[in-house]
């Protein structure tokens, strides 16, 4: 027996379903997980030894690449003082004046343990403000697993067919309302039929788990007009795309100003980590300083603050750092689009920077509904296909692959050919 398939068999004993995030289970794809045991660079190694070009990275945050020597050497410094305090350090204060410097939006921030926490009290803090108790979510963008949020969300509820999740109260329900992302009415319609109501409009800038949709033109301006008018802060969730898509995330890419942020994964350089930031004005509301009660033990841990704050550095020092990960995206981009007109295949292709996404439907992916017309049959054989050639992609349809400043123009060819490969076993 394979020892990931052990350790799979093994895990389920004493982990739901074998895992600690539904995805990693490849339910979507069908077989066993891989279970790594180490990464460099661009590469992860599985407990068998099999090498494969990363594609997940950790979901994201690891834009450098796995054990980024800067990174490591920090994290060792920082270890050898201390793991935790719970008590204010230095590097905190120092991560949260870089954030504030980074981005315009954000001139106080709060740091958490997860993109969970920063999404549920970025909301709390939105009703606290406006006194009011609706939010409006769109269909497809997840926004952790808070009981606000499992409505019609992304990522592993959308992979796992659970939308609505047991457990989640009418209550909670009742106050979330569900626009269509990328349409502008749909949101028109719902401030319409609850005048007065809605505290807070909570999306991805670019929705990044249902795949990767990017707002069409005019989207994200015309909600920060609906939203400015209606007294109704606008809430950009970028835990995925802060500081991925360029330096001050999409809403500097877009020059749209949010009033609430919510920031997590490359912040924290690969540990567990979360955020949520905006106007001093809001943000002051934020107990001790006001009313609105937030609190976690290991919130601003020092070797999280101490990885994230190198991070961040790096990619600040580095003015071409963005245009190098465009240029590997485009790369790949017009590789995979020349495999498909070579085999006479038309999919959809996504991509921002350095998220994509292949969808497996001739539609132009734009919203839930038409990422849902992708063929998950055929992305699950094309998934096992790629993985058969070192190439670790995501194990979903739904998710966005990703690309770190440590893949060579080397591993996107060799992914381009594996591309190739694999559509030519499936459609030839």
């Amino acid at each position: 027996m394979k020892k990931s398939l052990f350790l799979f068999e093994e895990a389920k004993n004493y982990i739901p379903g074998g895992v600690n995030s539904p995805v990693r289970a490849f339910k979507a794809v069908g077989g066993n997980p891989c279970f790594i045991h180490k990464g460099n660079g661009s590469k992860i190694w599985d407990v068998e030894g099999n090498e494969y070009i990363d594609y997940v990275l950790s979901w994201g945050p690891l834009i450098l690449g796995h054990s980024h020597p800067k990174i490591v050497e920090a994290i060792k410094e920082e270890i050898k003082k201390g793991t935790s305090y719970g008590a204010p350090t230095e590097i905190e204060v120092k991560l949260a004046k870089l954030i504030t410097e980074i981005v315009p939006s954000i001139e106080m921030v709060r740091m958490v343990n997860s993109g969970t926490e920063a999404t549920m009290s970025a909301i709390r803090l939105a009703r606290a403000y406006t006194r009011r108790e609706k939010i409006i979510k769109f269909e497809g963008c997840y926004h952790g697993h808070s009981d606000s949020f499992l409505i019609k969300a992304g990522s592993g509820a959308l992979t796992f067919g659970m939308p609505d999740s047991p457990g989640v109260t009418k209550g909670s329900a009742i106050d979330t309302l569900v626009a269509k992302f990328n349409d502008l009415n749909s949101v028109k319609n719902l401030i319409s039929e609850n005048k007065g109501q809605i505290a807070a409009v909570i999306l991805e800038p670019i929705a990044g788990n249902m795949g990767c949709i990017p707002p069409e033109e005019g989207f994200l301006k015309g909600l920060r007009e609906i939203t400015a008018n209606e007294n109704i802060l606008l809430i950009f969730d970028e835990i995925i795309t802060g500081f991925r898509v360029s330096l001050g995330g999409a809403q500097e890419l877009y020059k749209i100003n949010p009033d609430l942020t919510t920031l997590g994964k490359i912040i924290g350089g690969g540990f567990p980590v979360g955020a949520y930031g905006g106007k001093k004005e809001i943000m002051r509301l934020i107990a001790p300083e006001g009313p609105v009660y937030q609190a976690g033990t290991l919130s601003g841990n020092p070797v999280a603050m101490r990885a994230g704050y190198e991070t961040l550095k790096i990619l600040k020092e580095d003015k071409d750092f963005y245009k190098k990960l465009d240029i590997l995206g485009k790369i790949l981009e017009e590789g995979i689009i020349e495999n498909m007109k070579k085999l006479n295949l038309n999919f959809s292709y996504n991509r921002i920077g350095s998220m994509s996404c292949l969808f497996f439907t001739e539609q132009k992916v734009k919203d839930l509904n038409t990422a849902k017309k992708s063929d998950l049959k055929k992305f699950s054989i094309y998934f096992h296909e790629m993985l058969k050639r070192g190439i670790y992609l995501p194990p979903s349809q739904f998710e966005t692959i990703f690309i770190s400043i440590a893949h060579s123009e080397e591993d996107i060819e060799k992914t381009i050919q594996a591309n190739f490969d694999s559509l030519k076993t499936i459609f030839a």
